[in-house]
């Protein structure tokens, strides 16, 4: 996150408040960490581009804290000079999750706040908070991790390994139907009675199946945007299910007939991924058709 700021300096003079400088500055804040981790980072850099008088004479420091279920652990932001002009002051804080427990699911949000100190004049500050983090300890054979959770992550699928699979997915897609973008994810749904519904009114479980073929339908029965959200079926050439045409938009879903052996790496796939990228219920995800 990039952001400006103005630091104004003043004196009251027989009654009226003069200018006695001006300091142009910009802050950047990012933090990181890994799913795999109950720790992250929250740094921030303030940098002053331009001004004058005064103001250029103020120090910047800073203070993390945090609201939610984590604790800071480090916290590192001391007083330094805005000069010389277009010289970076970096602050960096650590921040470990407080859900760790079994099944435990805890959000977190970290906030920088700066301080500009300055001889003779009152100090001045502001909040700079960032993006949640959400830690949990709920998957089982997991170690505590901690993801921001409106990130959609990518779920990607082999062509090479599922290449039936992947064509129909592409075609869904290319179709209208989301799932590709970050602009348009998918929503995962750990509903049972939503999930079967998905599958059900996708692919109808009377519907004939060719040998050595099982149905498979997009959006996945997975997610909130399935059949059972509404819309009408759709197919395409080759996928062996007669009477349901190629349609076109973002409701409804598709299906199409592909080899067993490609369903079967799709469930093991969708498994691990959901698991690996700690995706819980109503997260966002993609797919994603990779080599």
């Amino acid at each position: 996150m990039i952001s400006g700021l103005t630091y104004t300096t003043y004196r009251t003079v027989q009654g009226q408040r003069q200018v006695t400088g001006v300091a142009n500055l910009i802050d950047i804040q990012y933090s990181y960490g890994d799913k795999s981790l109950p720790t992250w980072g929250h740094q921030v850099e303030v940098s002053a581009y331009g001004g004058w008088g005064d103001a250029l004479k103020a120090s910047v420091s800073g203070k993390a804290t945090k609201s939610g279920e984590c604790k800071v652990t480090t916290s590192k932001f001391p007083a330094k000079k805005l000069t010389p002009l277009n010289s970076w002051r970096l602050g960096e804080s650590f921040f470990d999750t407080t859900a760790t427990r079994t099944g435990a699911v805890g959000k977190c949000t970290t906030t920088w706040t700066l301080t500009l100190t300055n001889p003779g004049y009152n100090p001045a500050t502001v909040k700079r908070p960032l993006d949640d983090f959400r830690c949990d300890n709920a998957f089982t054979g997991r170690v505590p991790g901690c993801v921001v959770p409106w990130y959609p992550s990518p779920l990607v699928y082999s062509k090479r390994a599922a290449p039936q699979l992947a064509s129909h997915i592409t075609r869904a897609q290319n179709s209208g139907l989301p799932g590709a973008t970050l602009g348009q994810p998918l929503t995962r749904t750990t509903s049972q009675t939503t999930i079967d519904r998905n599958r059900d009114l996708a692919c109808p479980p009377g519907e004939t199946r060719p040998a050595g073929k099982s149905c498979d339908e997009y959006p996945l029965a997975s997610s909130r945007q399935g059949m059972a959200a509404g819309g009408q079926r759709r197919s395409f050439s080759g996928c062996s299910i007669s009477g349901v045409p190629t349609r076109t938009g973002p409701k409804g879903a598709s299906a199409c007939m592909i080899k067993v052996a490609d369903q079967n790496y799709q469930g093991g796939k969708n498994s691990s991924f959901y698991k690996t990228e700690r995706v819980m219920n109503k997260d966002p995800f993609r797919v994603l058709i990779g080599d």
